[in-house]
């Protein structure tokens, strides 16, 4: 583990339950005090505030790497370097150049990295995909997604420029690609940030986005909302899926009801852990049959490029394209 921040709780309580599979027996990360509690924690022998000795000493055959983004090409680029297969937290960079310059260096050194974009799962949206390519609603017409609620950051990301669509709608950008199995054609954004939160970056957003199978996301973003309500709406030719973290529920034309509800086993809070850990093992599985995992570096350089484009739409006021491959 490089990085012992709050969210390396998270993939440390994941590993803690899947002993089996993992065993972590390194951890680093210059803070000190951060250090030692997180290794007392969850009973990490080996401890290091400097990478370089980390790398050379900890004898370690995979690293999570749970620093700020803002720091990920002089983390990652040294690990690549030494070899070591790399499960990075997200967003996986600030920056589209960034995340270019890390991927072909990491195809240079024959290097494996995966995302963690573990609300594919986390959240209802690889429960979706299944009930859509089962035919459940038809073809998919149209998506509405929204998410308001009030988070008021502290530390490094109250500085950033980039804020909310960084924090949380790497997510959600992800999770559209996922749900229709397309990428994106165009995009056109707009970004707010509210004085009711203290950080330098965006708070609010609205984004509109094309896809090449034709199908238009309407996605809206607040972080300065006091209402907290998260829907996903997905309107199909036979009926429409709409999801929240835990429940999903099928409507048809002919009832105001939903014919069905189900609760997907790998939604809420409390399994965010296991979703993070299922990720991890998306890469684990790629080393051991050598073929390129679902959450790989290059898959994400997509969903980065999303990002990139609603940052640049916004900056620019206009709609931007995307290539055949989703790619800015």
């Amino acid at each position: 583990m490089v990085g012992a921040g709050n969210v390396s709780k998270m993939h440390l309580e994941g590993m803690r339950k899947n002993k089996d599979r993992v065993v972590v027996t390194a951890i680093c990360d210059p803070n000190v005090e951060v250090l030692e509690e997180r290794a007392n924690t969850y009973a990490i022998e080996q401890r290091y505030t400097d990478l370089d000795d980390f790398i050379s000493n900890s004898n370690i055959d995979v690293v999570v790497v749970c620093t700020p983004s803002t720091l990920r090409k002089e983390i990652l680029f040294p690990l690549i370097e030494a070899r070591i297969p790399i499960f990075c937290e997200k967003p996986f960079c600030e920056t589209l150049a960034e995340a270019k310059e890390i991927t072909e260096k990491a195809k240079k050194y024959s290097v494996p990295i995966s995302i963690n974009q573990n609300f594919r799962k986390h959240f209802s949206f690889d429960f979706v995909k299944k009930l859509i390519n089962g035919d459940e609603i038809g073809n998919v017409s149209s998506v509405r997604f929204h998410d308001y609620y009030f988070r008021q950051d502290k530390g490094w990301r109250t500085q950033c420029e980039r804020n909310a669509l960084s924090v949380m709608g790497v997510h959600w950008l992800d999770g559209f690609r996922w749900i229709l199995g397309s990428e994106a054609r165009s995009l056109y954004c707009q970004t707010y940030s509210s004085p009711a939160i203290d950080c330098v970056g965006d708070t609010d957003s609205n984004v509109q986005i094309q896809f090449n199978n034709g199908v238009i996301v309407s996605y809206a973003q607040s972080l300065s909302s006091s209402y907290r309500t998260t829907e996903l709406v997905v309107v199909g030719e036979k009926g429409t899926l709409v999801s929240g973290y835990n429940t999903v529920s099928l409507y048809h034309s002919s009832s105001r009801e939903p014919v069905e509800t189900w609760e997907f086993p790998t939604g809420g809070q409390e399994l965010k852990p296991d979703s993070a850990f299922a990720g991890l093992n998306l890469l684990l599985e790629s080393i051991e049959h050598q073929e390129p995992a679902s959450n790989s570096v290059e898959d994400n350089l997509k969903t980065i490029s999303l990002l990139e484009g609603c940052y640049q739409s916004a900056e620019e006021g206009k709609i931007v394209y995307f290539n055949t491959e989703g790619i800015l």
